[in-house]
């Protein structure tokens, strides 16, 4: 059964078609999907089924010179993710699009339906019939993400938040974006709502290309309204944009450009377990990605992106989402996660077993393991190697966390003994325990190594 979209954006003639058209509609279903499987296009979208984000990693990236489009890396990027909350840059190009050619105006009044109203968190809060001006809704939608705004945009500029939507994926077929579908303007929770890293940042290119004069909107990092005072957290408080996201689903996902010495560079991370995670690691992107552009001013063209990241992705896998968030990427949030682990020489991550209890929980994203009082044996359990040392403690935490039994006599430490690179370690335990407690790792496939402290 083909899913309905939104406002009736789906042909009604088609869903309510009589019984006798039934095989038909199966044979034109089947051979939609068949020409699918060959790559070639079907024009009607009302006849093709969706495709669904599988439940493997939700971990996908890239990173692109916003000049030339060169990938200088990427991982997962052709897989189907879902979206979130950056589902708003294409709602704001199609915005962009409207003010450029005079169709729509920024001191346009919007007034706010029923339907824009009862969208969840993040919201500005409005009630049905109050108004607000283009302007101020952009300002929202950038700053605070806020899913009423994007959709009493959506339907100022398309009459219907559904309608919108169909031109969403229109513009997104145009701009090469073939990995995209949109069902609505907000980036809530949806499963036909899929895209890729690399939709995600041809869109993010393109918005910048096409609307110069507007790309200003997403360097704002703070907005009031009205008393309302609303601030951007995170990286995108640092940098001059682009959008955040966060839905049980899609785990934190962070599309962000900077430029340093005439090069602009574009990262897209999907997938983190939590918003602090997710900001170092496109941090990380970026500051390799300049130090590959700097290499190659002073003549080495062979230096890639890929041979910086040489330490496992600070992110993992999540397990089936119990309950759907809203798209609001809150400070401090944390996804319980699931057991998972990264293998250091390839970076994948494999996934063990769901979370007992998947929850959004308050967590200090640094906290430590605790100190023994003292050690009594010269062998070390070491558990990760970094290129941060903020990701080295992480390491100990999730280690201590989930072997804390096995490592309970020995304590936890960050080493920096080879020029940057910070190593994760167990120290003070005997030859036996250093042992016992890598072999328990192991069968976890948890990488670890035993090493003499002298």
């Amino acid at each position: 059964m083909v899913p309905d979209t939104h406002d009736g954006a789906q042909s009604v003639a088609f869903r309510r078609a009589p019984a006798m058209f039934e095989p038909a509609r199966r044979i034109i279903l089947t051979l939609a999907m068949s020409l699918a499987a060959l790559g070639l296009c079907v024009s009607n979208a009302a006849f093709a089924e969706p495709r669904y984000a599988t439940s493997e990693s939700k971990y996908a990236a890239i990173v692109l010179d916003a000049k030339t489009g060169e990938v200088l890396y990427s991982k997962n990027a052709d897989s189907s993710r879902y979206p979130a909350s950056i589902t708003k840059i294409m709602t704001l190009y199609l915005a962009f699009d409207a003010l450029s050619t005079g169709r729509l105006k920024s001191n346009d009044t919007i007034t706010v339906s029923a339907h824009a109203a009862s969208m969840a968190p993040s919201h500005l809060g409005l009630r049905p019939g109050e108004t607000i001006s283009v302007d101020d809704a952009i300002r929202a939608i950038t700053v605070k993400s806020a899913n009423d705004m994007a959709v009493a945009l959506a339907e100022k500029v398309g009459g219907s938040e559904g309608r919108f939507a169909t031109l969403m994926t229109l513009r997104a077929q145009e701009l090469g974006m073939s990995g995209t579908h949109y069902v609505n303007a907000s980036g809530l929770p949806d499963a036909r709502q899929i895209t890729t890293a690399r939709d995600i940042a041809t869109l993010s290119r393109a918005v910048m290309r096409d609307f110069p004069q507007y790309y200003s909107y997403f360097s704002l990092h703070e907005f009031n309204y009205h008393g309302q005072e609303m601030v951007k957290h995170g990286l995108l408080g640092k940098l001059d944009g682009l959008k955040t996201g966060f839905t049980n689903a899609s785990g934190f996902n962070l599309a962000a450009t900077a430029a340093v010495n005439n090069n602009r560079l574009i990262a897209v991370m999907l997938g983190g377990n939590t918003a602090a995670a997710r900001d170092r690691h496109v941090e990380s992107l970026l500051d390799d990605g300049f130090e590959v552009m700097r290499r190659r001013q002073m003549g080495d063209h062979n230096v890639t992106l890929a041979q910086l990241m040489q330490e496992p992705d600070p992110v993992g896998p999540m397990g089936h989402a119990l309950i759907e968030q809203g798209s609001n990427d809150q400070p401090n949030a944390k996804l319980a996660a699931a057991d998972a682990d990264a293998n250091p020489a390839t970076g994948e991550i494999q996934l063990h077993r769901p979370a007992a209890n998947l929850q959004l929980a308050k967590a200090d994203l640094h906290a430590r393991p605790a100190a023994k009082a003292s050690a009594h044996g010269d062998f070390v359990v070491q558990v990760g190697t970094f290129r941060r040392k903020s990701d080295a403690r992480d390491q100990l935490t999730k280690v201590s966390r989930r072997f804390g039994e096995k490592l309970d006599d020995g304590r936890s430490e960050v080493t920096d003994k080879d020029h940057g690179r910070y190593h994760a370690r167990f120290v003070g335990l005997t030859e036996s325990e250093a042992k016992d407690a890598c072999r328990a790792l192991n069968s976890h496939r948890q990488v670890c190594k035993v090493m003499s402290a002298s």
